[in-house]
């Protein structure tokens, strides 16, 4: 099913449709700040390894991570936020990065890697917190299986492409080419893993 919505103002009938889709079990692929990206509710264990099985991964070797509606809500899932850490991610949340944190229990073994970390989000865009606000827990972040990225920022493209893979695509416009920042915060000292979308000064 493709579903369109709003890039600015999400329908909230549209957004009810998709979110009872994961709560089902469902996976979808939907807009973010960066690329488009595969998802699926975290807590359905079933539905992960779906997207597993798509991306050809193992859930604990790919180190994925998973999108949060706010600071709070991302908070709970990594474990003992110093001040110095917390006020980072304030300064850079929401935004085109995904922050590499200690897990805390909440996590699902299967999403925790084999450090016990867990890469997290806080997209700034309408459709993603309008999902995860509606779901009221985080949303599965992956990217696309390996393809042409560029064709990849078409939803109809996606769409044709996916459509017997997932349930639902999200229509939210065109998609970018680049994806997020990765920093991996577990450490005394902040790394860059990849640079993304997002400005980043190691000296912040």
């Amino acid at each position: 099913m493709l579903i369109h919505i709003h890039p600015q103002n999400p329908q909230p009938r549209q957004v009810k449709t998709v979110v009872e889709c994961l709560e089902k079990g469902g996976i979808i692929i939907y807009p973010t700040d960066t690329i488009y990206g595969i998802g699926c509710d975290i807590f359905n264990y079933k539905a992960v390894e779906r997207i597993c099985r798509i991306k050809q991964i193992d859930p604990q070797k790919a180190q994925l991570s998973f999108v949060c509606s706010d600071l709070s809500d991302l908070s709970k899932y990594a474990r003992q936020l110093s001040t110095p850490t917390y006020r980072l991610l304030k300064q850079y949340l929401p935004g085109p990065y995904t922050f590499i944190l200690p897990a805390s229990k909440e996590v699902p073994k299967i999403l925790k890697s084999k450090k016990d970390t867990i890469g997290l989000r806080v997209p700034d865009h309408p459709i993603t917190q309008a999902i995860v606000h509606e779901l009221g827990r985080p949303l599965l972040s992956a990217s696309l299986p390996d393809g042409a990225i560029e064709a990849y920022t078409d939803p109809e493209i996606i769409y044709d492409e996916f459509k017997n893979l997932v349930d639902i695509v999200v229509d939210g416009g065109v998609g970018g080419i680049i994806p997020s920042t990765i920093i991996d915060l577990s450490h005394d000292t902040p790394e860059l893993i990849r640079k993304g979308l997002g400005e980043w000064e190691m000296n912040d």
